[in-house]
């Protein structure tokens, strides 16, 4: 049996310790079998849900969240160890060296007047820093992002580099153009060009939302949830009256919904 004697509070430290033990020569068999890609959907997982405990506003799941990315950071830098390539200490100094170098006007003796500038200058640091154009720092959003959030990201980032709405309206102007061009996909019949069109669509209203200071992911999330609950409730309705849901036309489902909407908001 692996020794570990310390008793808590444990530290930082503590948990290296903890996994390295766990893929060492006497620890679990599952921790010694893992790779990248074997725990990857678990990284991302346990990020949703320190997300979902933030949404939550419960402090004591977001510390427990936390936890769980934490130790999927440890997790990796250990295979990484093992490999003789990098470990933690490696990637909290390439990090800290990070902070440092864009913050130039924390660090350093640049001034700036708020935080479009700030923005403006951590791009300038970043493309300069990686030899890059804008359209390199385009490309660089990861594509494993989700679509809402990744397409939001991509239009601030070219709304630095100067290419963008001057305000909201034309964004809402964009939103109906590409919403004509979707019914003229739709009814050409032909199914990749309404593909390509509804995609647009999407698009510009992501953007309508970043010009309305609304996060396009969470305002989606949001409406999905008051779709749920609006349902859910004309369920309940529906079965009151001792009806099968399936049994009802749309036209009588609506009346009820309309009910469950004064109902749940």
């Amino acid at each position: 049996m692996a020794a570990f004697t310390k008793k808590p509070p444990y530290n930082i430290d503590d948990l290296r310790e903890i996994v390295a033990i766990l893929r060492g020569e006497n620890g679990c068999p599952w921790d010694m079998e893992q790779t990248h890609e074997s725990i990857r959907s678990g990284f991302v997982e346990e990020v949703y849900e320190a997300i979902e405990a933030i949404n939550l506003g419960n402090t004591e799941l977001l510390r427990e969240e936390l936890g769980d990315v934490l130790l999927q950071i440890a997790f990796h830098c250990q295979i990484e160890q093992e490999e003789n390539r990098f470990d933690f200490d490696d990637v909290c100094d390439e990090i800290c060296r990070k902070l440092i170098h864009r913050h130039p006007h924390v660090f350093g003796d640049l001034s700036v007047t708020g935080t479009d500038e700030v923005l403006k200058n951590w791009d300038a640091i970043k493309q300069k820093s990686k030899g890059q154009t804008f359209g390199d720092t385009l490309s660089d959003v990861a594509t494993s992002l989700p679509a809402l959030m990744r397409a939001q990201k991509v239009g601030k980032r070219a709304a630095r580099a100067g290419m963008d709405f001057n305000n909201a309206q034309e964004a809402f102007a964009c939103i109906e153009a590409e919403t004509q061009e979707l019914k003229e996909a739709v009814a050409s019949g032909d199914q990749e060009r309404i593909t390509e069109e509804f995609g647009d669509l999407l698009f510009s209203c992501v953007n309508t939302a970043r010009h309305l200071n609304i996060e396009s992911e969470q305002a989606l999330t949001d409406a999905t949830e008051k779709f749920i609950r609006r349902f859910r409730k004309t369920e309940e309705l529906v079965g009151l009256d001792g009806i099968a849901m399936q049994s009802l036309s749309i036209e009588a489902l609506d009346v009820y919904w309309h009910r469950a909407k004064e109902i749940v908001g």
